[in-house]
């Protein structure tokens, strides 16, 4: 079951200092489309373009991936994972790992004068 995380691709979260660096946040997952999808995929290859089956089990795991990424960081008693990515590993004609990851870290929320102030800096 995901967390209530803050998930972030960028290196930082407007309004928050970071305390403390956790490590890796990651996820993986390994999916194969199964017989029934990769039968209907086989005949939508045949016309080109998208292939909605192949689609599906692609986001499937992105999505699991991702929340098993947020339940990492949440066992490490991260607030937000910042510097989010994906990455993508064809393993063979039926086999694909898809990876999030990202740094864990706790935060602390700043006064919004401080935010201000830190915002105008960065300018």
């Amino acid at each position: 079951m995901s967390q209530k995380l803050i998930v972030t691709t960028t290196n930082g979260v407007q309004g928050y200092r970071i305390t403390r660096y956790l490590g890796v946040a990651r996820g993986i997952v390994v999916r194969s489309p199964g017989i029934g999808r990769a039968f209907s995929a086989s005949f939508s290859a045949m016309g080109g373009g998208n292939i909605r089956e192949y689609e599906e089990v692609c986001e499937e795991a992105r999505r699991e991936a991702h929340a098993r990424m947020v339940d990492h960081a949440a066992e490490r008693g991260a607030d937000a994972i910042i510097g989010m990515r994906y990455d993508a590993t064809e393993m063979s004609q039926s086999l694909t790992e898809v990876l999030a990851y990202g740094t864990a870290v706790q935060l602390e929320r700043i006064d919004p004068p401080q935010a201000e102030r830190a915002e105008e800096t960065e300018k």
